[in-house]
């Protein structure tokens, strides 16, 4: 943990949060609940979040409507304190880098295994589930309320698949024990920000299990999406969240890997596995990163197949060396 965190808080005027950019569920998460601690306990300090804009059913979380998108920071603005959670790298925050460089001050707070540490504080802990249990962690019990706990609890089950994930600890399961008994209604945060789907998000599932393809007898699966197949219904990148993770659950599969277009003509690439794959070894080639299980990247191509490609025979090498085929 960070030991003169409160102190840095206190000691600022002005704080600045982001997280990065396309936020999920742990990134907003975090960042709420950076945001609200800051303004129980600190109301002195002026504070603000920055976000690309976040998915609907993260803003019934407290504050979510404060959240800045990343073109309104006033030009020249310099932060006492900029605070940078679930984060693996600064270019990852986006246009908000600028000013978290410039700022007097700098936090990390984050689970990224390939975070090497790009701020004057940081607390990376690669083994955690969730920014959001670091922050649980960093907070102690006796500062968190009702608020906070939704948003905490929120990151948790987002990063952890609602506890499916090989990165849920008993630690995780007690801290989420200890949110669940401030009274947040955990059912709802389920089922209404994880489970339940759009008719647009149902659709771009469609496409994709329709469209996929494996390899190496089943153990890898894959899919494309298309800006095409994207205008077709609509979709915006918010309608794939969890495409990646149903892939991963085909029986048989080791590794899911889902690309999908971007609006500059981009793909973004989504990798999941569930045996002994490390897909940040594979995810670095392409100038991505994340976790063993479940990592990211983006690349410039006009075939995505032949990415997925690359992709598979980089899995096969490890499962050879892992004695598995």
């Amino acid at each position: 943990m960070i030991d003169n965190f409160d102190a840095l808080l206190s000691n600022a005027k002005t704080i600045a949060i982001s997280g990065h950019v396309r936020p999920d569920g742990d990134c907003v998460g975090s960042c709420l609940a950076m945001y609200n601690y800051i303004a129980t306990y600190f109301p002195e300090v002026e504070v603000q979040v920055y976000l690309d804009p976040i998915p609907n059913i993260f803003k019934f979380l407290k504050n979510a409507d404060k959240i800045k998108d990343l073109q309104s920071f006033e030009e020249g603005a310099v932060f006492d304190l900029y605070i940078a959670l679930d984060c693996s790298e600064g270019g990852r925050l986006g246009d908000a880098f600028q000013y978290f460089q410039k700022a007097k001050h700098t936090i990390c707070i984050d689970h990224h295994v390939t975070n090497s540490g790009f701020a004057e504080y940081s607390y990376i802990i690669p083994d955690e589930s969730s920014t959001c249990e670091l922050i649980y962690n960093q907070f102690g019990k006796d500062k968190i309320t009702f608020e906070i706990a939704e948003c905490l609890y929120t990151g948790i089950i987002h990063d952890t698949g609602v506890f499916q994930y090989s990165c849920t600890t008993e630690a995780t399961m007690a801290a989420a024990g200890f949110l669940m008994s401030k009274g947040i209604d955990y059912p709802r945060i389920c089922t209404d920000t994880y489970f339940a789907k759009t008719m647009v998000q149902n659709r771009m599932l469609g496409t994709a299990l329709l469209n996929c393809k494996t390899f190496l007898d089943g153990k890898v699966i894959a899919a494309v999406i298309t800006a095409e197949d994207m205008a077709e219904f609509g979709a915006k990148s918010k309608h794939l969240e969890g495409i990646v993770q149903q892939l991963r659950d085909t029986t048989g599969v080791e590794v899911a890997v889902f690309l999908y277009q971007l609006e500059d003509g981009e793909y973004k690439g989504s990798t999941r596995a569930t045996g002994d794959i490390d897909l940040t070894v594979i995810t670095k080639k392409f100038g991505g990163g994340g976790h063993k299980k479940a990592a990211g990247f983006s690349v410039d191509t006009t075939k995505p197949w032949d990415v997925i490609d690359d992709i598979v025979s980089m899995v096969e090498e490890q499962l050879k060396e892992a004695g598995i085929i």
